[in-house]
């Protein structure tokens, strides 16, 4: 998909100012960094990840989720030393810059990276002074989104809850759930939620993906989900959407992963249209670029493509990403500013209509 990356009927869409809300940590990484560290430290990549990259990915099941987390796991392997999570850091913020984005919340799990980097506490310090080093070097406003784990006990939910507490203001913006949402009972993570939002943070839960609308409406109600990870399947139950659209909640929608994963068979399905129709607020993400092969100025060339969104449709999406973000109030201005003189600027003649919207490849 790379190759028209920022092509097309309109404006550059890498030169269109925006902000990331929706990137995990190892899925942030280069596919030739993760090469380059695995032969460094000899890690054994399967071919999925070596000489088939990007891989063919399905989450329809539990066993193609397993695959999916398989090669997740291998990735995180690679990062051995403190140099590499440094490297991933800059390098991330670095394809931010590349992209037209100033401002990136970086999704982490602590917990997934403990063991080698002496513990939740010492990791996240790492990750932060990361973040901090790639902020000044890249001018990308780089925060994290802690993230506790689905498949793991609700008790470990509230340790990373806690930890993510001690660091709001100090580059921990969010906390968020993560993994396979078939898996673990929504309420049993609400505890945890709550110590987060004591704290001032931002709920930030994944829903509403590989299950229906009643996943994302269980987040919304159950741990008060003020961003929604991914949401795309709450076009089911239309009275749900116009709950969402009248509180403000901005769907972090994930086009290319949707596809990849099973949820939507074509990018044509994913059902932006539908969101913007309903007044939901939609900030779009790239979710795990290492996996699906797409970063966030491609997901943006979906839209334009897939879905017939003119600029001023664009730039009300990467409005939505910066208003829906946590960046400080300076970067806000400056990004919304940036949008309004990109659109401002003259564009190219429109295309043609896109395809029509089909329903979900699956239900849940």
């Amino acid at each position: 998909m790379s190759g028209a990356r920022a092509a097309g009927r309109g404006r550059d869409l890498a030169a269109l100012p925006k902000a990331h809300l929706h990137l995990h940590f190892t899925g942030s990484m280069r596919h030739t960094t993760l090469v380059e560290l695995a032969d460094r430290h000899g890690v054994a990549l399967p071919d999925a990840l070596r000489s088939a990259w990007p891989p063919r990915l399905s989450a329809a099941d539990e066993r193609g989720w397993f695959r999916f987390q398989r090669l997740y796991d291998t990735a995180r392997s690679v990062l051995r030393t403190e140099d590499d999570v440094r490297r991933l850091v800059r390098e991330a913020a670095e394809d931010e810059r590349a992209e037209g984005s100033g401002w990136l919340e970086l999704q982490v799990d602590p917990s997934g990276y403990a063991a080698r980097f002496g513990g939740i506490t010492a990791f996240t310090d790492l990750v932060l002074d990361a973040a901090a080093q790639a902020s000044a070097a890249t001018g990308v406003g780089t925060a994290l989104v802690v993230a506790a784990n689905r498949t793991r006990h609700p008790l470990d939910a509230r340790t990373l809850a806690r930890l993510a507490a001690r660091y709001a203001g100090r580059g921990v913006v969010g906390f968020g759930l993560s993994n396979d949402e078939r898996r673990g009972r929504t309420e049993d993570f609400a505890p945890a939620f709550a110590i987060a939002r004591r704290a001032g943070l931002l709920s930030d839960p994944h829903g509403g993906e590989l299950l229906g609308a009643a996943s994302a409406r269980a987040v919304l109600e159950q741990l008060g989900a003020q961003r929604l990870g991914h949401g795309v399947r709450a076009v089911e139950d239309p009275a749900l959407l116009e709950r969402i659209a009248a509180r403000g909640v901005v769907l972090e929608v994930c086009p290319a992963s949707n596809v990849a994963l099973g949820v939507w068979p074509t990018p044509a399905d994913v059902p932006l249209r539908t969101l913007r129709r309903a007044g939901v607020e939609v900030a779009l993400g790239a979710d795990d670029p290492l996996l699906f092969g797409a970063r966030l100025v491609d997901q943006y060339v979906l839209a334009r493509e897939h879905h017939g969104l003119d600029d001023a449709a664009l730039a009300d999406l990467a409005r939505s990403s910066v208003t829906g973000s946590c960046a400080p109030s300076d970067v806000r201005e400056r990004l919304l500013a940036g949008i309004d003189a990109w659109l401002a600027a003259p564009a190219p003649a429109p295309g043609p209509e896109p395809a029509p919207e089909r329903g979900p490849a699956r239900r849940g």
